[in-house]
């Protein structure tokens, strides 16, 4: 009788006994996994970030001043002027088209010239091809190939700035069309020590060969990122610390007012038509105004830009 009884709570139990083939599986749960990674190696960390942004601007610099980015199709800059003024500017062209048997005059060797300076490809070719190629444009015998612009990442601008131990200081532009304006725009970053400007993937103006020469190029060398979602964009700048600062007539607060522009800051520029976007204004922290004692009803997008821009350079000077 004792023996059935032990063998029914044999089967009753309910403590689970050892599973065959499991030897060492709890010893090695017990082993340790090694010393913690520094924060420059762990995902998603600040540090991280950073380091990851200071090596993609290092490996961007070496082969040219351009930053990585998205693929798309060559520019054309057209017509004898406009492609001796770009060739002036430095804007980032790789081959130069020149008609067969092209009268030279001044503007074409300074063409040719410029371009071998550079050492641009130069590539001659009939005047039905050149043609074919400007569906139809009056060329003029002159055609520049300006590759995509390589955008940088939104994240790259915030970590490059706090590698280098600043405050974050970085203009966003809202529904602006005119790639002049966000040349100025660019320009104005780089005078006043900005960190890079951000524009939408669509409906917007991009660095375009226009944008370049506006830049007087100063492009080179501040940072153009794309944001799928502007108003996400701003969310996650606003996580990271950044006070986001949109422009607007109507603002509740006077620019010399703002206290924020000392430290890491976004400025939001929108259109000089119907600025801000409504899901973009309800994001901002502040809504400012610039005091305009003459009269006018509002500043193109690259003067106010550089309105602000100058007065955060100067609260942090």
């Amino acid at each position: 009788m004792a023996g059935n009884s032990q063998r029914r709570n044999r089967r009753t139990s309910n403590k689970k006994g050892a599973t065959v083939g499991s030897g060492g599986q709890r010893r090695r749960g017990l082993e340790g996994k090694g010393p913690t990674p520094p924060a420059s190696m762990r995902k998603g960390h600040k540090k991280n970030r950073v380091a990851n942004a200071q090596a993609r601007n290092a490996a961007a610099r070496r082969p040219a001043p351009r930053r990585g980015g998205p693929k798309g199709v060559n520019e054309l800059v057209v017509g004898r002027n406009s492609v001796v003024e770009a060739l002036r500017e430095g804007v980032p062209a790789n081959t130069l088209y020149v008609q067969q048997f092209l009268d030279n005059d001044e503007r074409v060797r300074e063409a040719l010239q410029l371009a071998t300076e550079k050492g641009l490809n130069l590539m001659e070719a009939p005047r039905p091809e050149l043609d074919r190629m400007t569906n139809g444009l009056n060329h003029q015998g002159l055609v520049l190939s300006v590759p995509p612009y390589d955008y940088a990442h939104p994240e790259d601008l915030t970590a490059a700035a706090l590698g280098d131990g600043e405050d974050p200081l970085i203009v966003a532009l809202d529904g602006i069309t005119d790639p002049r304006n966000l040349g100025a725009v660019v320009r104005s970053v780089s005078a006043f020590g900005g960190h890079g400007v951000v524009v939408p993937e669509r409906r917007a103006a991009g660095m375009t060969a226009s944008a370049w020469k506006t830049s007087a190029g100063t492009a080179a060398r501040t940072p153009v990122a794309r944001a799928t979602n502007m108003t996400r964009m701003l969310e996650a700048y606003q996580k990271e610390g950044l006070v986001v600062v949109g422009l607007a007539a109507d603002g509740d607060v006077e620019l010399h007012e703002l206290e924020a522009l000392e430290g890491p800051v976004v400025i939001v520029v929108g259109s000089e038509g119907k600025g801000l976007s409504r899901l973009v204004g309800e994001t901002c922290d502040f809504r400012v105004r610039i005091p305009m004692p003459g009269g006018a009803e509002s500043l193109n997008a690259g003067v106010a830009a550089g309105v602000v821009l100058y007065e955060a350079a100067r609260r942090r000077a």
